[in-house]
């Protein structure tokens, strides 16, 4: 799909229908992911997936943590998105977006540089006043 056209839309009815290995689909934050040919590879097998086939699995995919590659791996698999009159939750509401999930890649690069620069600071103090 180019960035000039607009994502396809599907509505809840439609997306249930792809519900089983030949077809499987997920809603995902109100996007539409065919993963029918992911299932082999999906980490935590195909069983986890086929029990949300065709469903809302919003809350499922954010309950297991999955990981910034997870999320990137998404993008493969998006077909469109859910109709307007049927999107359930606003972007404010949302704990991890999809479109935005990695904005500051490098925010626990830095956490881990001020932990060893204050324990740097801390021994060297505790070395200079025990000489």
């Amino acid at each position: 799909m180019s960035s000039e056209e607009s994502p396809k839309t599907f509505t809840r009815a439609e997306v249930a229908k792809h519900n089983n290995n030949l077809s499987l689909w997920l809603v995902i934050h109100n996007k539409v992911y065919d993963v029918t040919k992911f299932m082999e590879e999906h980490p935590g097998g195909e069983e986890v997936l086929l029990e949300m086939a065709g469903k809302e699995a919003t809350e499922s995919f954010e309950d297991v943590g999955h990981s910034v590659d997870a999320r990137d791996l998404m993008k493969e698999h998006y077909i469109g998105d859910i109709v307007k009159s049927e999107v359930t939750e606003s972007q404010e509401t949302r704990l991890f977006p999809v479109n935005v999930q990695d904005s500051n890649k490098s925010g626990s690069n830095v956490s881990t540089i001020i932990i060893v620069l204050v324990i740097a600071v801390l021994s060297y103090i505790f070395l200079s006043g025990s000489s």
